[in-house]
C-alpha cells in the first residue's frame, strides 16, 4: 500500500473547513492534519469543542496554537505605533489575524513535512490571497488545496455532501457572520451586502449595558499600553482584553467599513472594536504632545502605507521590517497617562500627563505668552520664512 499524502488544513470547525476534512480524507485520500490558530477569538471551551469535532471527522492529528502574544508582538504593536485605521475607519481586525494564522499554518506544514496545505477560503474575498501568498513564500512548491474555491460550492451543496457522509452538526446559518479576535470583531449580514444599510442593535455581539459616564486612565510605556486605571499587566494583550471588558459595554468602536479588496471589488463589513479604537485614539493623543511636527508627519505617511500593505497580505515584504524599525524608534518618548471619558456609543480624550510633554508653559502658552522668544524674533522670522514666495510674486506680478 502507498503511504497517503499529508495535508495540513487550517481548521475553524465551521461548515467550510468541516467539508474540507471529509473531502480531503475520504474523497481524495489525504492524511489530514488540522490546525487552529487562536488570535484571541476563542475560549478554552470553544477550542476543546473544535478539537473534538476535528477528531470526530477523522483527522489524523489536531493542533491548537495560542498565538495571541505573538500576534500582538509581530503585528498589533505596530498598528498601535502607527495609529493605523484603514480608510480612516477600520483597525484591520480580520486582515491582521489572517496573516498571523497563515504564518503559523505554514510553519506547521514545514514541521510535519506535509505534501500539501489547505484552507477553506472562497473565491470572493481577501483571505484566499493572504493565505496563498504566504504559503507560496514560506513553503514554496507545497501544493495549495482550496476545495470551496475550486469546486465553486454553495452552502447548500456543502450541507448536502456532509449529510451524505453522516456528519451531525448544526447546519443552521446565523443571520450574521461573526469573526472575533484580539483586535476587534467583524460582523457581516444582509445590511452589509449593499451600499446602504446599518446593522441593527441586536446584530452587534457586545450589547450596551453601561449607561453612566466613566473616566479611565490608560498608561503607555514607549507606545505600549501597560496599565489601566493603575492596574499593571504583564503583557499588553491582557491590558487590551481588560479594557475591552470595560469599553465594550458602552457600545464603542462600532462602524461599517467600506474597503477596496485585494481582488479589485469593493465590500462593506461591520465591526466592533471598543478597546482598539480607544487605544488608538488615546495613543495618538499622547503622541501629539510628545513628538515633533515632522515625526508625526512622517509617521502618518509611513503608517498609512504599512496598513495598506498589511491589508494586502504583504507582511513578509522586507520594507515592512524597515517601517517597523522607524515606528519602534518613534516611540521612545511615548510614555505617559491618557485620560478618557467613556459614555454610551462615544468617548472623549480628556487630556494627557507625561514627563515628555512638549506643550510646556516654560516655553510659552499658545495664544497668550511667548516666553521663549520675542515679538522682534517673530517679525524677522516671518519675513525670512515667506521670502521665497514673496520673491516669486514680485517677479511674476507683471
Amino acid at each position: 500500500m502507498s503511504v497517503p499524502k499529508k495535508v495540513v488544513l487550517g481548521f475553524s470547525g465551521g461548515l467550510d473547513t468541516t467539508y474540507c476534512v471529509k473531502y480531503l480524507s475520504e474523497d481524495k485520500g489525504y492524511e489530514v492534519h488540522s490546525i487552529i490558530v487562536n488570535t484571541g477569538g476563542f475560549t478554552e471551551e470553544e477550542l476543546t469543542h473544535i478539537e473534538q469535532h476535528a477528531y470526530s471527522l477523522g483527522v489524523k492529528t489536531h493542533t491548537t496554537v495560542n498565538a495571541v502574544t505573538s500576534y500582538y508582538d509581530s503585528i498589533i504593536k505596530f498598528l498601535i505605533y502607527g495609529n493605523v485605521l484603514k480608510n480612516n475607519t477600520y483597525p484591520l481586525s480580520v486582515s491582521a489575524e489572517r496573516l498571523s494564522q497563515a504564518l503559523h499554518i505554514a510553519e506547521h506544514a514545514k514541521k510535519l513535512n506535509a505534501d500539501a496545505v489547505a484552507h477553506g477560503s472562497t473565491g470572493a474575498g481577501n483571505d484566499q490571497v493572504r493565505f496563498d501568498m504566504i504559503f507560496h513564500i514560506m513553503i514554496p512548491g507545497t501544493e495549495i488545496i482550496t476545495p470551496i474555491r475550486d469546486l465553486k460550492l454553495s452552502r447548500e451543496a456543502e450541507i448536502s455532501y456532509l449529510k451524505s457522509k453522516g456528519v451531525n452538526m448544526n447546519f443552521e446559518k446565523s443571520m450574521y457572520s461573526i469573526n472575533k479576535g484580539l483586535w476587534g470583531t467583524s460582523v457581516g449580514g444582509k445590511e452589509t451586502l449593499n451600499s446602504k444599510g446599518i446593522l441593527p442593535e441586536e446584530a452587534w455581539p457586545t450589547q450596551v449595558t453601561a449607561s453612566e459616564s466613566r473616566e479611565v486612565k490608560l498608561h503607555f510605556e514607549k507606545g505600549e499600553l501597560t496599565a489601566v486605571d493603575g492596574q499593571l499587566f504583564e503583557h499588553p494583550t491582557t491590558a487590551i482584553q481588560y479594557l475591552q471588558t470595560i469599553a465594550g459595554a458602552y457600545g464603542l468602536g462600532r462602524d461599517i467599513h467600506v474597503g477596496d479588496t485585494i481582488i479589485g471589488i469593493k465590500g462593506r463589513v461591520g465591526f466592533e472594536a471598543a478597546a482598539p479604537m480607544v487605544i488608538l485614539k488615546a495613543h495618538h493623543a499622547l503622541e501629539k504632545h510628545v513628538l515633533t511636527k515632522w515625526q508625526l508627519g512622517w509617521k502618518d505617511q509611513l503608517a498609512q502605507f504599512y496598513g495598506n500593505w498589511l491589508h494586502e497580505g504583504q507582511i513578509l515584504d522586507p520594507v515592512m521590517r524597515d517601517i517597523e524599525a522607524f515606528l519602534t524608534h518613534s516611540q521612545q518618548n511615548v510614555t505617559g497617562d491618557v485620560f478618557v471619558q467613556l459614555l454610551p456609543y462615544r468617548f472623549h480624550i480628556i487630556g494627557i500627563e507625561s514627563d515628555f510633554d512638549l506643550m510646556n508653559s516654560k516655553f510659552g502658552k499658545y495664544g497668550e505668552m511667548n516666553t521663549g522668544f520675542t515679538g522682534e524674533d517673530v517679525r524677522g522670522f516671518s519675513k525670512i520664512f515667506g521670502n521665497q514666495t514673496s520673491i516669486w510674486h514680485k517677479v511674476n506680478q507683471s
